[in-house]
């Protein structure tokens, strides 16, 4: 395994999907640190040389990524919950953040339904 970043990517995968296993780089951040490292899209991991190793690192080092970009996150996160706004309270509750309606679905954030005391079954 090739590691990029600290992260060990998969060898049999073409560059471009292994890259994505990296937290905070997708499919189209993938595709422009090939372009700007002028890597093939279609090359496996293992058939890369050492130097084309080094460019990839060295653009994927102008990104925010793993743990820096996960504090971030958190911190943002954190941060609306302090100053109590309305996204905030829905982290601090568990529900939805972005406007989605809660009447029938939205089970992944409100978890798993409760029993109803005293109902017949």
């Amino acid at each position: 395994m090739a590691r990029i970043a600290g992260i060990d990517i998969p060898r049999d995968k073409r560059i471009v999907i292994s890259l994505t296993y990296i937290y905070g780089i997708g499919k189209t951040a993938a595709q422009d640190i090939l372009k700007k490292a002028g890597v093939s899209e279609d090359t496996r991991v293992r058939d890369l040389t050492e130097d084309e190793l080094g460019k990839i690192r060295q653009e994927v080092n102008t990104y925010t990524i793993e743990g820096d970009l996960r504090r971030e996150v958190s911190l943002n996160v954190k941060r609306l919950i302090e100053i109590g706004s309305y996204r905030g309270m829905r982290h601090r509750r568990g529900l939805p953040v972005r406007g989605q309606k809660t009447k029938n679905n939205a089970r992944t954030r409100k978890g798993p339904r409760h029993a109803i005391a005293g109902k017949k079954k």
